[in-house]
């Protein structure tokens, strides 16, 4: 059973992986709209990651006795420098969510409470992927700079990504 300051912080991370979600719909809308299909693709892509790490920890909440409870969703920032300037807020906003994450992790440990440990764990692995994809994406773009045909290049490569829902069960 989790404890009351337990299912409020879990609450709470619930809720920013909305936010993420949100975020990355927004960029992938600010890159269909700049006709950066490829990118369109991998922020959409992200969009569904995002979900799918809310319903994961919907249902734990849930499957542990407590109540989940969703609040109001900030709106994303609609306008972007560049390329680089998404990636570089994406790699920052990632970053909260692995410090957010963590908190979470040390609470568990603070707590006693194994089972939401155990549980955060598939949470520290997909963040260290989610930061590892940012900062690879960020060099490309570091690259290429300026260049237009660098750029679609990077926009055909991210036009192959796929979602592949992962497991929601504990």
């Amino acid at each position: 059973m989790l404890s009351e300051k337990m299912t409020d912080t879990l609450n709470n991370q619930l809720n920013k992986e909305i936010y993420s979600a949100y975020l990355y719909m927004s960029m992938s809308a600010y890159s269909s709209y700049s006709g950066l299909k490829g990118f369109a693709n991998w922020f959409m892509v992200q969009y569904q990651e995002e979900m799918a790490h809310a319903m994961k920890i919907y249902d734990y909440i849930n499957d542990q006795g407590g109540q989940v409870k969703l609040e109001a969703i900030d709106k994303p920032a609609t306008e972007f420098e560049s390329t680089l300037d998404m990636f570089e807020k994406t790699l920052k906003h990632e970053q909260f969510v692995t410090k957010s994450i963590n908190d979470l992790v040390d609470l568990a440990i603070l707590e006693k409470d194994h089972a939401t440990n155990i549980f955060l764990q598939w949470f520290v692995t997909e963040q260290i992927e989610e930061e590892g994809n940012d900062n690879e994406i960020l060099s490309r773009l570091r690259l290429v700079g300026e260049d237009g045909s660098g750029l679609l290049m990077v926009d055909k490569e991210l036009s192959a990504r796929v979602f592949t829902p992962p497991v929601l069960s504990q």
